[in-house]
């Protein structure tokens, strides 16, 4: 049917904020489907327990995966669908400032940074410690992109339905205020979670600001698995790992950094003309220079 290859085409095509919510629909879909098959069949069943993240420790060491798992697993449409919403306005929003591959590692990092803390926090203190919660949903990964984002352009002015203009700085310290007053909610476990992934983000972009990537050892680690797995083992002889990465023209990693800062400030100035007086006041120039950072 053509569904399924303008489905394929979007997702072949698609920059990776599209990709990952193409996973995270998926594992969603494929959830309730085996839900409503083995409900059907007289024979209640559902996955969740071996997706979400268990705050006991014991359950966790039988299910450790679930660090990963956890954060591509909505339970509900509706957090999916808010989720997903936020996932590709804010990662558009990534991409404009930073490449695909730090995308990937903030998003993972800060799903793991919000697992972290939830575990800590359950573990911890003596209010959660009666308590055993699971941990579901790309909350704190999202959330990773969203603050990374908001640090790097705080003044970035996005258009909200009933409010209008608002700068990203607002947004992100509203989210991270309702946080910290809900942590002691049901969904605490989630809440706190969310406050990891925001710290993450944040610290992505102070480091990144001052040349440093902390997504750098995480992607060389992916580049590693793909070349181990690779379909041309003649490939995998060939691959070679230097002390710091290099661009295509040969740079190491402090030269390649402050090429893309450039170009972030260059992407900035741009941003801040638009805010000004509009997209018809770019040059010709500036305009083809944004749509070829969208595209990166």
């Amino acid at each position: 049917m053509n569904i399924f290859n303008d489905l394929r085409q979007l997702y072949t095509r698609g920059q990776l904020p599209i990709k990952f919510i193409f996973i995270n629909v998926a594992l969603f879909l494929a959830v309730r489907l085996i839900e409503v098959i083995c409900t059907l069949l007289g024979n209640p069943f559902t996955p969740t327990p071996y997706l979400a993240l268990s705050s006991n420790l014991t359950v966790l060491s039988y299910h450790p995966y679930t660090v990963i798992t956890y954060m591509f697993y909505q339970h509900d449409v509706w957090h999916l669908l808010f989720n997903m919403l936020w996932l590709y306005w804010f990662g558009r929003l990534f991409l404009l400032s930073f490449n695909a591959k730090q995308f990937v590692g903030v998003y993972v990092w800060g799903g793991l940074c919000g697992a972290i803390l939830y575990l800590l926090s359950y573990n911890l203190f003596p209010y959660f410690t009666t308590h055993e919660g699971i941990l579901l949903g790309s909350s704190a990964a999202v959330l990773a992109v969203v603050f990374a984002v908001s640090t790097y352009m705080p003044d970035y002015k996005i258009r909200l339905f009933l409010i209008g203009n608002i700068s990203l700085k607002y947004i992100a310290l509203a989210t991270v205020v309702l946080d910290l007053l809900s942590i002691t909610s049901q969904n605490a476990g989630g809440h706190i979670a969310h406050i990891g992934g925001a710290l993450l983000g944040i610290f992505f972009t102070l480091r990144y600001k001052k040349g440093r990537d902390i997504t750098r050892g995480f992607n060389r680690m992916i580049d590693a698995l793909a070349s181990l797995f690779s379909s041309h083992p003649e490939g995998r002889s060939k691959v070679k790992w230097n002390s710091g990465r290099t661009s295509p023209s040969g740079k190491r990693d402090e030269d390649f950094l402050r090429h893309r800062q450039e170009n972030a400030a260059e992407i900035d100035r741009i941003l801040d003309k638009i805010k000004q007086s509009g997209y018809n006041a770019l040059t010709k120039e500036e305009k083809k220079r944004l749509f070829e950072a969208g595209k990166k």
